[in-house]
């Protein structure tokens, strides 16, 4: 069931993504070093949250044990934030994490280069974050989620990237995952209609090599198959009757 939200559930949504956006698009810069290691973004993640009185959400979410997804390289999503996990030059670490703030929930992600990347690296990133506003564009009412997906992925996949199809945005909200889900890839007309009051996530995960993707022996860590890098952009938004608004901005976005 797709949960339309009231204006102050939105309100607080607001509130809460310009806290998580903080995080992501600010403080997390510094941590994510040569030598420092996933473990170190957990710690800060959770201290940030604590300062802040946000819950880190996600701490026992389906049995997932950390509060942050840090994940680096091939690893395209879920990656555990262990210490053993040590940041080197050239590496695309994404972290992806939730967050309840006043009884509300806000998702999203980004990919860091660390130290030096190649052009083409560069290219992966910048390309996924441009494929997430290419299609936030779709998210509008009377669109459906196809649209979204379609745009994502015919944006992507003109750079010759592979688009992950077995997960995809979703409702957030209420709830961590909600309905409906906002695949990355599709056919325009297809799936559920967009109406006023809807928040989702669109998150591309792409990749520079298939799309194909395994889960590792820990049940959640989700890694490509042909070991190619990936890297993963992903903001909560509002569908309003002006057009989609980020809810995991700092000031907000309108296209």
């Amino acid at each position: 069931m797709i949960i339309l939200k009231t204006e102050n559930e939105i309100t607080k949504m607001r509130r809460a993504g310009e806290k998580l956006a903080r995080l992501l698009d600010d403080l997390l810069k510094s941590v994510i070093v040569p030598g420092a290691s996933a473990h170190d973004v957990e710690q800060y993640s959770v201290s940030y949250m604590r300062e802040i009185g946000a819950k880190p959400i996600l701490i026992g979410y389906n049995g997932y044990p950390y509060a942050t997804c840090v994940s680096v390289n091939d690893e395209v999503i879920h990656g555990y934030p262990l210490k053993s996990k040590v940041f080197k030059d050239g590496d695309l670490v994404s972290v992806d994490l939730d967050i309840e703030y006043d009884g509300m929930i806000t998702d999203a992600a980004r990919t860091y280069a660390v130290g030096t990347i190649t052009d083409k690296e560069k290219e992966l990133i910048q390309v996924t974050e441009k494929s997430f506003f290419i299609g936030l564009e779709q998210a509008v009412i009377g669109k459906k989620t196809g649209d979204i997906g379609y745009a994502v992925q015919s944006y992507a996949e003109s750079f010759g990237f592979g688009v992950v199809r077995d997960f995809v945005g979703h409702g957030v909200g209420r709830k961590v995952h909600e309905d409906p889900s906002i695949p990355n890839y599709g056919f325009k007309g297809t799936g559920p209609m967009l109406r006023k009051n809807m928040t989702i996530t669109i998150e591309p995960m792409i990749s520079l090599g298939n799309y194909e993707v395994e889960i590792l022996q820990d049940g959640w860590t989700v890694v490509t198959i042909d070991k190619s890098k990936s890297a993963h952009y992903e903001n909560t938004i509002v569908i309003t009757d002006n057009g989609p608004e980020v809810l995991t901005a700092v000031t907000g976005y309108n296209p």
